[in-house]
């Protein structure tokens, strides 16, 4: 039985977070789908839009060699998302284990037989931290009051 593993992420800002999440995932399924999330969903669940496009994103992950399949994740409704791709363990970074939207995900999941399996958040480097890392040389302001550059799809 082939196992078809599901990593979500914006992947804005690749860096080596990115990839050992997608390293890790494909060491744990035999056919690995990496989900990278609309810009429009970046926006409602992070308050800001991502720096580099969907498409430019896509095309990124697309070309990582852990990654089998890349698809654009445009529903927040991750039930939805299973249907539509099909899966059978979903990925998620650690940040999000023992919290509320990590049990809700595990509980909708486990209704469908998806399994969710976590791995260590690479704490030093984040897409938030270039961000804000940029935003300190640009010296402009963000949605959410953080500084950020000019280069954000406002």
């Amino acid at each position: 039985m082939t196992v078809v593993g599901y990593a979500a992420g914006a992947f804005d800002l690749f860096h080596v977070g990115h990839l050992n999440i997608l390293r890790q995932a494909r060491s744990r399924c035999d056919f690995l789908i990496a989900g990278t999330v609309s810009d429009e969903i970046c926006y409602a669940t992070k308050g800001c839009y991502p720096v580099v496009p969907l498409q430019e994103r896509l095309e990124i992950v697309r070309h990582i060699t852990y990654v089998d399949r890349a698809v654009a994740e445009v529903s927040p409704d991750r039930l939805q998302t299973w249907a539509d791709v099909g899966f059978d363990v979903f990925f998620k970074g650690d940040d999000w284990k023992d919290t509320e939207k990590g049990r809700r995900l595990e509980r909708d999941f486990a209704t469908v037989g998806v399994s969710v399996v976590y791995f260590p958040y690479t704490v030093h480097t984040s897409s938030t931290a270039l961000r804000q890392a940029l935003a300190a040389l640009n010296g402009t302001p963000s949605a959410r009051g953080e500084l950020t550059g000019t280069a954000v799809n406002e």
